[in-house]
């Protein structure tokens, strides 16, 4: 088929969305017509484009050949896709005022070039929040059927935090959401907490008919997979590791963006019972609520604050720590879905899920038993959980074990050929 895929941003962003993306559509171009129709590299990019009404690019994909050489060996052969990138501006995602104008000259100039590029299927992603709904109205005007990817649910992620207030225009917002999934041939979510945020028909969910709602999970690069080999262990840097343990016995590391998303306060809070027992709650990377983190935990020893490694130096910040925080507020379940768990099993470390039993962390963590689960709204169990947790080590490297196990299960590859069935079974 020929398939359009419609996301604001793709490589050189590096995003999480430019990042699936791009495995998406090479994926898809092994066995279909790709265009990616984008906007100019605005989300911390590695470098810029000039601007240009549009621009189309060319790239080419290895992929197995069907056919095997007389030698009997699979034979290489090339792919390749084209990626048009529309002349929205590029403001850098933390002036968030203009971002906007990065998300609404996107839309319209992309929404107009897509109405020239022939297609038996539109894929959207969730880059501009509101793309499902822009796809969604493509998909009715071509007459085409729609994928729908949510990588996170809106407008549920942008009431949650205070970018739009609960009113007219989140309740007109909501009400356009789900006529676009209504509208999707088939919609892919990340997690069976996102699919029941989108499946049961209670006030917080959206009511869609389930036969067409498929989980497809992140899964793991094939890099990280390797994470806790003994040869990918000989190439650890030690230096990045005694950073973030210092002098700890026992540390627990979140890494990643620290966003409106987390139930910080609780770990705040938790951390500070734990002054005193040698264990050290350590915070790797930026975000909007660094800053209000770093004065709550201001005194406290065992609270440290790290800036973001470079991506080389990822596989030793997964090792450094005993365990890893994968944390969700109260009220988000099924909006956003941590995808860096699928990294942490890789390396082999055990989670601690500091989020509700429903989310997809925990049922999954319990189902393997790489995580332990507590509440988001209770710092004395946390804390609790936390000294169980720096006590029996038997139990840490039991669930260490069980997680690199687990991540086998979920590999990228396979997350991916269930993305390319369900684009099979289409009706253009």
């Amino acid at each position: 088929m020929r398939v359009l895929l419609l996301n604001l941003y793709f490589p050189p962003d590096t995003s999480a969305t430019a990042k699936s993306a791009d495995a998406i559509v090479r994926a898809l171009a092994q066995t279909h017509q790709v265009t990616v129709l984008c906007g100019r590299p605005s989300y911390d990019p590695a470098e810029r484009r000039p601007w240009k009404l549009w621009q189309a690019e060319r790239f080419e994909v290895q992929c197995a050949s069907a056919q095997p050489d007389p030698g009997g060996n699979s034979a290489a052969a090339a792919a390749s896709f084209t990626v048009i990138r529309v002349g929205s501006t590029d403001y850098p995602r933390l002036r968030m005022k203009l971002r906007v104008l990065n998300y609404l000259t996107y839309t319209k100039l992309a929404a107009l070039r897509s109405l020239f590029i022939p297609c038996d299927a539109i894929f959207a992603m969730t880059d501009p929040p509101f793309n499902g709904i822009t796809a969604a109205f493509l998909a009715a005007l071509k007459g085409k059927p729609l994928v729908y990817d949510i990588q996170d649910m809106y407008p549920d992620m942008a009431v949650a935090g205070s970018i739009v207030k609960p009113g007219l225009l989140a309740r007109f917002w909501e009400r356009l959401h789900r006529w676009a999934l209504r509208r999707a041939a088939r919609v892919i979510v990340l997690g069976e907490d996102m699919r029941a945020r989108v499946v049961y028909k209670d006030p917080a969910s959206k009511g869609i008919d389930a036969s067409k709602v498929f989980i497809v999970r992140s899964g793991v690069e094939p890099a990280d997979s390797s994470a806790a080999t003994p040869s990918a262990n000989a190439a650890l840097n030690p230096e990045v590791i005694r950073a973030i343990r210092a002098n700890f016995r026992f540390v627990l590391l979140h890494a990643g963006n620290l966003g409106f998303y987390g139930a910080w306060d609780t770990i705040i809070a938790a951390a500070r019972q734990l002054e005193g027992h040698n264990i050290g709650v350590v915070f790797v990377g930026g975000g909007a609520e660094r800053a209000r983190l770093e004065s709550l935990a201001a005194g406290a020893a065992n609270i440290r604050f790290l800036d973001f490694f470079p991506a080389r130096a990822i596989p030793s910040v997964l090792a450094a720590p005993d365990a890893h925080i994968v944390t969700i507020k109260p009220g988000l379940e099924g909006v956003v879905v941590p995808s860096k768990m699928f990294g942490i099993m890789a390396a082999g470390k055990p989670i601690l899920a500091v989020a509700a039993a429903t989310t997809d962390v925990a049922t999954l963590g319990a189902r393997h038993g790489f995580a332990i689960c507590s509440d988001p709204a209770n710092p004395a169990e946390l804390a609790s959980a936390i000294r169980n947790m720096a006590a029996n080590s038997a139990q840490v490297a039991a669930m260490g074990q069980a997680a690199a196990h687990a991540a086998t299960q979920y590999s990228r590859s396979g997350e991916l050929a269930k993305l390319l069935s369900i684009v099979a079974n289409l009706q253009p």
